[in-house]
């Protein structure tokens, strides 16, 4: 029993010491992080207490997410690790942890707006590259038409503005170390405004910390 997730072996808050009065217990008992790196799915079967299992994510790719203003979900690929609140260690390392910042594959959020709205999202049909073949239209009923054309199309405008270059930024809701799973929810409104604005500033924390010159007299 290494890792212990009591708090008698800490000090107290003036600093002193505290007395020991009882030994470590296997309830108490702890294991190492799973640090959950991006690649092909690779799950670890963990026994926990009362012969309950967990689910530990060694590697993992992919993820159900969530958009939550339009009410769907969608399995989507993880593309990058951007942001974490607690360690930018983390962000280096790529480790998929609850509450972190990924970037997703916009497509299969796309396909959907296409087919409920009718409506293509992120780049024009000027700058997609021009073919040969000309798409027929889908024949549709009055009634359909009428249908999608009532339907509200309204979407935050930093939210279109990510699919233009394919890449949405989410939120890990899930504990990829313990269900072995990394879903989420798409950012939107004011929360991905908060998101947007904390990542521009690490950015040019990083671009003002350059090394330093020696410069001689």
């Amino acid at each position: 029993m290494g890792i212990s997730r009591d708090s008698r072996h800490k000090r107290r808050a003036t600093g002193g010491r505290m007395p020991i009065h009882k030994k470590k217990r296997k309830y108490e008992m702890a294991r190492q992080p799973s640090m959950t790196k991006m690649g092909s799915k690779m799950i670890k079967l963990v026994r926990g207490r009362g012969g309950n299992l967990k689910y530990r994510a060694l590697r993992i790719d992919f993820g159900n997410y969530c958009w939550g203003s339009e009410k769907i979900a969608r399995k989507a690929k993880i593309l990058d690790v951007v942001y974490n609140a607690s360690n930018n260690e983390l962000v280096r390392t790529k480790t998929i942890v609850k509450n972190c910042i990924v970037q997703i594959d916009a497509t299969p959020f796309r396909a959907w707006y296409i087919k409920q709205y009718n409506k293509k999202l992120g780049k024009t049909a000027k700058e997609e590259p021009k073919t040969d073949k000309v798409e027929a239209p889908k024949k549709q009923s009055r009634h359909v038409i009428k249908k999608i054309a009532a339907r509200d199309t309204f979407i935050d405008p930093n939210l279109e503005e990510q699919f233009n270059t394919g890449r949405l930024l989410a939120c890990v809701s899930s504990r990829p170390g313990q269900v072995g799973r990394a879903d989420g929810y798409i950012l939107e409104g004011k929360e991905l405004e908060f998101y947007m604005k904390k990542m521009e500033k690490k950015k040019k924390i990083q671009s003002c910390q350059s090394p330093h010159l020696n410069i001689i007299f």
